[in-house]
């Protein structure tokens, strides 16, 4: 596999979907599929939305309408830990059997495989039926009379029933349980009422268990990561706990958090153990200012400066399930917009990279600028013929996708040093709409610049002789002619700082080393 982590998320309900009926299903990922995903790079394929969670569609309902989000449900509003959904299995009494084999075709395609773990919270009609046997459901020993106990796995609030912003009243909750992210018996709509939170705390107790025991039974199956939901919601001790016991166990696993406080993020890298964490707060939410025009692309240098050796820790990424669609009005407009930004989220360090299915064929979202994770809306630029096609008839979109992501997996960028460009250029270097870096591994040194604007630039780099020293080359100073399209990640390589540069470097950029 290539060096850099390049992880795909994808909703399987979301997948193929007309080829296999109401929805996606886990057969919807065939050998046209794998190769799909061999063609842009791809390491890791995060299953999202695997476990059996509420919903209302049609032959799989298991909760009132009153308790889920749209008729899909959400996916993070678990209803049984050990079960996966039956409306992604083409045999729903056989879908544990089905993603049990999906697992083995995606490590077969030279794939690993990462799924959910919702650690905060479940949904309010949890079941838990497929809890194995002499270990105890969630819930099923808690002493309801009394608000918290540490023994008990939820919060109560006795003698008060649940008060639900939506619906006729016909779900009776009672007592009321702590809603997921508020403690209230009446959550309002914009809170996450479709779940119930889980009691954690600071020490050991049965739920931490509990808890563990569900991981090892993912893990057991042969899934080799974990995206961790939320968990700045649950105490840090019980992840620095879980991590130790499970890599114990299995060695391999990753565990990706959900972290959006910049503050903690040394704390969840250094002391709980966390392997990758999201970089919402740093990389994604500047590049959106820079693309959305609300910073300039100056502000990049502070995420790496601010990371420091963190850096390598981080998941980049542009898109996921819960952000706005690059092409949506509500971000960038047009999915082309979007390229600058993907060339320095990718190619700037060696963090790995996610991209969410449909990001590279220029996916629009519904109307608030996201795909729906409540309801089944197909993506339309992922049909079938797309997924199959050889690259040299893919869209123009998908074929950048795919050169940038190609670019990621050479050793400059997968394994190199990065130098950032921007403190050292001329006083008519547009600091507010470009932006310029170096990567190399000591033997390639590659230029990279990329354009938020949206228009073409031709502009002076210089390179000081201390970039060049910071490589391990003979030091020198270099000004050189670039020019970039609009809105677009340009990059060219010098085989040497000695020689002339590939011709299409030329042609790209007008310079000689």
């Amino acid at each position: 596999m290539p060096a850099k982590r390049i992880i795909y998320q994808v909703l399987p309900r979301l997948w193929n979907v007309g080829s296999t009926g109401l929805c996606g299903r886990f057969s919807g990922f065939d050998e046209a599929s794998f190769d799909y995903f061999h063609s842009l790079g791809i390491t890791d394929i995060w299953y999202t939305g695997v476990i059996r969670h509420a919903t209302l569609l049609p032959g799989y309902a298991n909760a009132s309408p009153e308790c889920v989000k749209g008729v899909a449900g959400s996916p993070y509003a678990i209803t049984d830990y050990y079960d996966a959904n039956p409306y992604l299995a083409d045999n729903p009494e056989n879908r544990m059997s089905e993603f049990e084999d999906l697992i083995k075709r995606t490590h077969k395609a030279g794939f690993r495989v990462i799924i959910d773990f919702v650690p905060n919270h479940v949904a309010r009609q949890y079941s838990g039926a497929m809890t194995p046997s002499g270990t105890p459901k969630l819930g099923e020993n808690d002493e309801v009379s009394v608000h918290w106990k540490a023994e008990n796995d939820f919060f109560y609030y006795p003698g008060e029933e649940l008060r639900l912003p939506l619906g006729n009243g016909s779900y009776r909750e009672f007592p009321a349980k702590a809603t997921g992210n508020a403690y209230t018996p009446a959550p309002d709509a914009n809170d996450w009422y479709d779940t119930v939170k889980l009691n954690y705390c600071p020490f050991h107790t049965p739920t931490w268990d509990r808890m563990k025991e569900i991981v090892r039974f993912w893990a057991g199956k042969g899934v080799d990561g974990f995206r961790c939901d939320m968990v700045e919601l649950v105490p840090p001790e019980f992840f620095t706990w879980l991590i130790g016991e499970i890599k114990a166990e299995f060695p391999g696993i990753t565990f990706i958090a959900e972290v959006y406080e910049k503050a903690l993020y040394e704390k969840y890298v250094r002391e709980v153990g966390f392997d990758l964490l999201y970089d919402k707060s740093g990389m994604y939410d500047t590049l959106r200012d820079v693309v959305t025009r609300c910073s300039g692309a100056a502000a990049i240098s502070g995420v790496w400066q601010y990371l420091g050796d963190l850096q390598p820790r981080m998941l980049n990424f542009l898109e996921n399930h819960d952000e706005r669609r690059i092409a949506s009005p509500e971000f960038a407009g047009s999915p082309e917009a979007g390229l600058a930004a993907l060339g320095v989220s990718l190619l700037f360090n060696t963090a790995p990279f996610m991209l969410y299915s449909g990001q590279e064929t220029g996916e629009k979202g519904g109307p608030d600028g996201r795909t729906s994770i409540f309801d089944i809306h197909p993506l339309s630029t992922l049909a079938k013929p797309v997924i199959s096609s050889e690259v040299e008839k893919s869209p123009a979109l998908l074929s950048k996708y795919r050169h940038l992501l190609s670019l990621a997996s050479l050793k400059p960028f997968s394994e190199g040093g990065t130098f950032d460009l921007g403190y050292c250029q001329p006083h008519f270097f547009d600091r507010d709409s470009l932006f310029a870096w170096l990567r190399s591994d000591g033997e390639t040194l590659w230029l990279c610049l990329s354009n938020f604007s949206d228009r073409k630039v031709e502009t002076d780099i210089t390179i000081l002789a201390e970039a060049f020293t910071y490589f391990g080359f003979p030091p020198q100073t270099k000004t050189l002619t670039v020019v970039s399209a609009p809105c677009d990640c340009t990059v060219a390589r010098s085989h040497s700082v000695y020689r002339t540069p590939l011709e299409y470097c030329k042609q790209l950029f007008n310079f000689d080393f």
